[in-house]
């Protein structure tokens, strides 16, 4: 009997399953290699592809006025990123940003074309509302995170003594800088899920931020706008090339202002020229002229060489060496007492004042003021002035210094000088910072540096100088003023003085009875007038009287 034939269906069958069992049998070894070998890389890879590690911005600390005004804050931000290894379409997501961010995109096409890089900014910091819009569209490979930008809501007032800081919240300039560690706080972190449009789904690590402390200053943001307003006034004026000024509590050293013009505003610091941002009250140095007189005539009286009424005869000019000194003014000899000697500015006073102290003990008296040494006010780059110890004096030297020549001062630390007379003898410590949250306050530094009594001879001289001396403009309509004028030629680029640069100041204290303020004007370069007591004096009194006025400070004088 024949045998059966095979049907071709079957053959067909088992043909496929032969073929069914080949393929399983190298998918299962396939898969048997990978988890065997190559399992510890491969979840590496998995990991690396779907996890992402983020900095956690602390939130930085605000800093306030002395009446809690805020003058630093850190305002709502969206920063956006992208992964190019995620982004699907650089060239679409790169078009979307630029329309709704505004940012370059040729540039931002470019860095999401390379694939080699697995994060970019788009845009740091951007306008939230803006980044919601954009993150609406759902592209794949862009991120969202919120982050802080700093702001500054006064725009420039202040913003000299604020400073700015970067796009990193890092200070850069001012107190910003200064106070950095204390008001940045410490960054977190976090490791988030990503999934495959590279959005965050869920966080498996997490190290919390610690947000920076905020920080209470002395400047009071009403007197310190104030002071800004009279210094534009007066540089256009009097065509200045620029102004500061410094009001303080001579009582406790308090800073109540501290202003330059011209100003900026620190929320466009970016745009402003560096020498424009620099905070000429505490780093630049000037020769102060006449209101250095004060350091001589406080010599001679604290060591008992004259009194206030000693008289000198007084010629016009006088040899110092190699140099002839005269007078500001015309005249002929004359009979002045020490206070007339104030009153009028003389230089030929003040030298033969100064020959009766002699180089060392002038100079210790230049050093007990604190001139010659940065005086910790709590800002960057303070400098320290200028003065030459004795012996590197030349021999007219003594016709220099006495007279606000050959020696550098900046205007805190002159303002600080004339404090201790209002403080009756006592330097205090000038700072801008009153209080940090959660610290223990830090008292200013004190040391006496003249008698009660002889504070007070100075300051009744010092009001001789504003009733019937040269700074007449400076008074204030019911309130006693005392303080002096200053005009001192600029230093030239050959060691000599320019014939025609100028910087003119006075400085004073009121009510003179019972000072509670010490302001300071000093103006670089004015042009039509070069007399501390014709440019600086008058905006003194516009300062005073306005803060005077603010503070409702009692009048001390009858007005005419």
């Amino acid at each position: 009997m024949k045998g059966r034939r095979r049907s071709p269906v079957n053959r067909r069958l088992r043909l496929l399953l032969a073929f069914l069992l080949v393929g399983f049998t190298v998918l299962l070894g396939r898969a048997a290699w990978l988890q065997a070998v190559q399992a510890g890389s491969l979840s590496k890879l998995a990991a690396k592809q779907h996890r992402a590690s983020v900095i956690v911005p602390a939130a930085r600390g605000t800093i306030f006025d002395r009446t809690g005004v805020q003058l630093a804050i850190g305002e709502q931000a969206t920063t956006v990123y992208a992964d190019p290894q995620q982004v699907r379409d650089p060239r679409l997501v790169a078009s979307a940003a630029a329309r709704v961010l505004g940012v370059n995109g040729d540039a931002l096409n470019r860095a999401l074309a390379n694939k080699n890089r697995s994060f970019v900014y788009v845009e740091r910091k951007a306008d939230p509302a803006k980044a919601a819009l954009l993150a609406k569209r759902g592209l794949a490979g862009l991120g969202f995170y919120p982050e802080e930008r700093r702001f500054y809501p006064q725009g420039s007032v202040a913003s000299h003594v604020l400073g700015y800081a970067g796009v990193d919240n890092h200070g850069l300039a001012g107190l910003e800088l200064q106070l950095d560690k204390t008001i940045a706080g410490k960054p977190g972190s976090e490791t988030r899920v990503i999934d495959a449009l590279g959005h965050a789904i869920d966080v498996v690590d997490q190290q919390r931020a610690v947000d920076g402390r905020n920080v209470r200053l002395t400047i009071d943001h009403t007197i310190q706008a104030n002071a800004e307003a009279v210094l534009r006034q007066t540089i256009t004026r009097w065509q200045a090339k620029g102004a500061s000024a410094v009001v303080l509590d001579p009582r406790t050293g308090d800073v109540l202002a501290m202003a330059d013009a011209p100003g900026f505003d620190a929320n466009a610091f970016g745009s402003t020229p560096p020498a424009v941002t620099r905070n000429r009250a505490v780093t630049d140095v000037y020769e102060p002229g006449s209101t250095f007189k004060l350091v001589t005539v406080a010599g001679v009286l604290s060591d008992r060489l004259v009194t206030p009424g000693t008289a000198f005869s007084l010629p016009y000019s006088i040899q110092v060496s190699d140099r002839v000194i005269h007078d500001a003014e015309l005249r002929g000899t004359e009979t002045m007492s020490v206070a007339r000697i104030l009153a009028q500015s003389s230089n030929v006073g003040a030298i033969t004042l100064a020959e009766k102290l002699g180089p060392e003990r002038l100079y210790t008296w230049m050093r007990r003021f604190g001139f010659g040494a940065t005086t910790g006010v709590g800002f960057p780059a303070e400098s320290s002035g200028f003065v030459l110890k004795p012996d590197e004096w030349s021999g007219s030297t003594i016709g220099n210094v006495p007279i606000g020549q050959g020696v550098a001062v900046t205007p805190v630390q002159m303002a600080a000088a004339y404090a201790t007379i209002a403080n009756r003898g006592v330097w205090v410590q000038p700072h801008l910072v009153s209080h940090v949250q959660g610290a223990k306050r830090v008292h200013p530094k004190t040391r006496r540096v003249l008698s009660r009594t002889i504070a007070a001879e100075l300051n009744a001289m010092l009001q001789n100088v504003v009733r019937e001396g040269t700074g007449t403009l400076a008074a204030v309509p019911g309130y006693k003023v005392a303080g002096k004028t200053g005009t001192a030629q600029k230093p030239d680029s050959h060691g000599g003085y320019s014939s025609g640069r100028y910087v003119a100041s006075f400085v004073g204290m009121v009510p003179a009875s019972r000072p509670r303020l010490v302001v300071l004007v000093t103006v670089d370069e004015p042009r039509g007038a070069i007399w501390g007591g014709v440019v600086a004096a008058p905006a003194f009194a516009q300062i005073a009287g306005y803060d005077l006025q603010y503070l409702e400070v009692p009048p001390d004088a009858p007005r005419p």
